[in-house]
């Protein structure tokens, strides 16, 4: 056919445009150094009304699109934390696109369902979860892929809420769940992702920020206070998110001490190791994990540190039977023969539809293995590490929080303003890119280290950079970079 002819000598070419911007990402800024509106000036304000050549639609990615494109996979992108990428995932989401299945039922594509189930069961022994967490188990646990941690978080919510509504409503069959839901009140560190209170938000329930410690954790002490005097005004505890690796500080809450309490409380517990959860590959980190065993769900991100590209979020549940008896609805279109003795995955998530996420997992953890996928964590380890030491051999500096996985938070000892001046001149330089945190009223800056093409050169370039403006800043040297 002609058409896959053409997209044969088009994929070659895109292959190669593919590899050439990985190989020679590190010579682009890595942030967008344009105003915005800068699009609509260079395109046309309508669709063609024939096709336009290939030629020049390559011509216009140049032209057009990366001039606007903030370069995550730069060696010199230091802001958020990492998101994956590597070549076997893209060959894994090229096989997924070109199926292009919609897998909310088994029947749908059982391929579909049954590498996730597998592939999700290979992650959860490989970064230590306990065996109830397994589809293999002997219980009815099992993993999933959600799109993002905020979907795992939501998801977790509601079918917590609604686990408590069927309990109560046991015990009072004169009520209904709308007079249950006023009741109802979560609990979360004021660490916590801003996705934790928007899950609040969407489901319409109470959730309650509670204080962190010196350390930037969740303390068992703290939750109890507040489940005491909640219970006292006649509300009803049911959720705790516990995070793992928070976004500031990278910091762990004490999940053996929160988790004790949910234990006690009857109060689920979802755990968010969106970012932290990639460095439990590493037997040696897994002390971070202590207490997961109290868990009901557990939630994180592949396509953040795991060379897995958007979107590939992973979660376990130890009960299959709480999503599905809170996402379950059954339209006659929708069952089929097996309905019953297999998955359906559409009652473990919000959205019906779902690609074939599996595939991406499958091809990098086949196609690079355990060990080389530990070795990726404990070179970013190290590399944060090294600026670290870097930033306090200049007393200038000082580190705030600790530095326990790729992340290193640090400012200037000198007030907020200053660090604000600091970092705006840092990503007006197009040199490097960082973002900041408040906390305490303290403003600071956060070093991450992102893409799998770091090495030591950049870390110690950054830190070049850095120095040069800080020394611009203060004593009026005009930097030479």
């Amino acid at each position: 056919m002609a058409e896959s002819k053409e997209f044969r000598e088009q994929g070659k070419e895109m292959v190669e445009y593919i590899a050439g911007y990985i190989d020679t990402i590190e010579k682009r800024p890595p942030l967008a150094q344009v105003e915005p509106g800068y699009l609509s000036k260079l395109i046309p304000n309508a669709a063609p009304q024939k096709p336009d050549k290939w030629e020049d639609i390559m011509k216009d990615v140049e032209k057009v699109i990366m001039p606007g494109v903030t370069h995550w996979h730069s060696p010199h992108f230091h802001a958020y934390f990492p998101t994956g990428n590597s070549f076997p995932a893209i060959l894994g989401d090229m096989l997924s696109d070109v199926i292009g299945c919609i897998g909310f039922t088994w029947i749908a594509s059982p391929a579909c369902t049954e590498l996730e189930t597998v592939v999700m069961d290979w992650l959860g022994k490989a970064i230590g979860l306990p065996e109830e967490f397994l589809a293999e188990g002997n219980g009815k646990g099992g993993g999933v892929i959600q799109g993002t941690a905020s979907e795992a978080t939501l998801v977790s919510f509601l079918a917590a809420k609604m686990k408590r509504i069927r309990k109560e409503l046991e015990s009072q069959p004169d009520k209904d769940q709308y007079d249950v839901l006023p009741k109802l009140v979560a609990y979360t560190s004021d660490q916590a992702h801003s996705s934790v209170m928007r899950a609040s938000l969407i489901a319409s329930i109470r959730m309650r920020s509670l204080p962190s410690n010196e350390e930037n954790a969740l303390r068992g002490n703290v939750l109890q206070k507040a489940i005491e005097e909640d219970k006292a005004k006649g509300l009803i505890p049911f959720f705790v998110c516990a995070t793992l690796g928070t976004t500031a500080f990278c910091a762990f809450d004490n999940l053996t001490e929160l988790g004790q309490i949910c234990e006690k409380e009857n109060i689920w517990m979802h755990v968010d190791a969106a970012y932290a959860g990639t460095a439990f590959l590493c037997p040696e980190f897994r002390y971070l994990l202590k207490g997961v065993k109290y868990a009901t769900s557990f939630n994180f991100n592949p396509h953040k540190w795991m060379r897995i590209n958007f979107d590939c979020s992973a979660m376990w549940v130890k009960d299959e039977d709480d999503l599905v008896h809170a996402f379950h609805v059954d339209p006659s279109y929708l069952k089929h023969k097996h309905q019953g003795a297999v998955k359906d995955f559409r009652h473990w998530q919000i959205p019906l539809g779902r690609r074939f996420r599996s595939l991406k997992l499958w091809f990098v953890l086949r196609m690079m293995g355990i060990e080389k996928l530990q070795e990726h964590v404990r070179k970013a380890m190290q590399l944060a590490h090294d600026f670290e030491k870097l930033v306090l051999s200049d007393s200038r500096f000082e580190i705030v929080g600790s530095v326990i996985l790729g992340l290193v938070c640090f400012r200037l000892k000198d007030s907020n303003e200053i660090n604000e001046k600091l970092l705006k001149e840092i990503n007006n330089s197009g040199k490097i890119h960082l973002v900041h945190s408040t906390e305490k009223e303290t403003y600071f800056l956060r070093f991450a280290v992102c893409a799998s093409s770091t090495e030591q050169k950049h870390v110690q370039y950054a830190w070049k950079i850095i120095q040069e403006l800080t020394n611009s800043l203060l004593n009026g040297i005009p930097p030479s970079i």
